[in-house]
C-alpha cells in the first residue's frame, strides 16, 4: 500500500481514456489496506444546492428560504463518482464539525450527516463548501495498480483549487501545481 496519499488530488491522465474519469480531479478521502474512496471535484450537475435543500424541506420559514435562495442559487452540486450516486457528501474547511465529520487533509473536512445541510439551510453552515453526490471507490490494491500504470498524477489539495477554481479549469490548475501541462502527457503507457 502507498502510504500518505489520503487528502491528495488524483489527476486523471490521458491513459485512462474516455469515460467518467476523463479529465477528472479526485480528492482522495480515504486510503487504507481495505481500499480507497474519493470524490470527483470537477463534474458539475445541472442542479443547485438550493434545490436540494428545498427538496429535503430543510427551510424553517419562507424568509430563510428566500435568503438561502439568494445566497445559494448559483452554487452547483457535483457528480462525485459513479458509486451510490444519491449519497451526499459535503466537503468543507476544518473550522466546523458535525455529527459525522471526518478529517480528509490538514485543511479539509468531509461530512455526511444531515445536520450540516440543516445548518447550511439556516445560513449557519460553512462559508465554503461543495455538495457532492456519489463517490469513486477502489478495491484493495486497485488504486496502487492504476498509479503504477500512470493513470493518475498525485498533487497536494489546496482550498484554492478545491473551492476557488472553476470546474472546467481545475484539471489544468491541479496539473500546473505539480509542474505539468496537458501537452506533456501522452495516452501511451510505458515505463523506463
Amino acid at each position: 500500500m502507498i502510504d500518505d496519499i489520503q487528502g491528495k488530488l488524483l489527476i486523471a491522465t490521458p491513459s485512462l481514456g474516455g469515460g467518467f474519469f476523463r479529465d477528472s480531479v479526485v480528492l482522495l478521502c480515504q486510503h487504507d489496506d481495505e481500499g480507497s474512496m474519493g470524490l470527483v471535484l470537477n463534474k458539475p450537475q445541472s442542479i443547485h444546492v438550493f434545490e436540494v435543500l428545498d427538496e429535503l424541506a430543510l427551510f424553517e420559514s419562507e424568509r430563510k428560504k428566500s435568503i438561502a435562495q439568494m445566497k445559494l442559487a448559483q452554487q452547483i452540486v457535483y457528480e462525485a463518482g459513479p458509486v451510490d450516486t444519491y449519497r451526499g457528501f459535503v466537503l468543507h474547511g476544518i473550522d466546523q464539525t458535525y455529527d459525522s465529520t471526518m478529517r480528509v487533509s490538514a485543511d479539509l473536512n468531509l461530512t455526511t450527516s444531515k445536520d450540516i445541510l440543516e445548518r447550511i439551510a439556516a445560513g449557519q453552515g460553512p462559508e465554503e463548501f461543495l455538495l457532492l453526490l456519489g463517490y469513486a471507490g477502489w478495491a484493495a490494491g486497485q488504486l496502487e495498480d492504476e498509479l503504477a500504470n500512470n493513470d493518475w498524477l498525485l498533487a497536494n489539495s489546496t482550498q484554492d483549487i478545491v473551492f476557488h477554481t472553476p470546474p472546467d479549469m481545475m484539471w489544468a490548475a491541479a496539473a500546473r501545481s505539480i509542474g505539468f501541462e496537458r501537452a506533456q502527457l501522452s495516452s501511451q503507457v510505458g515505463h523506463a
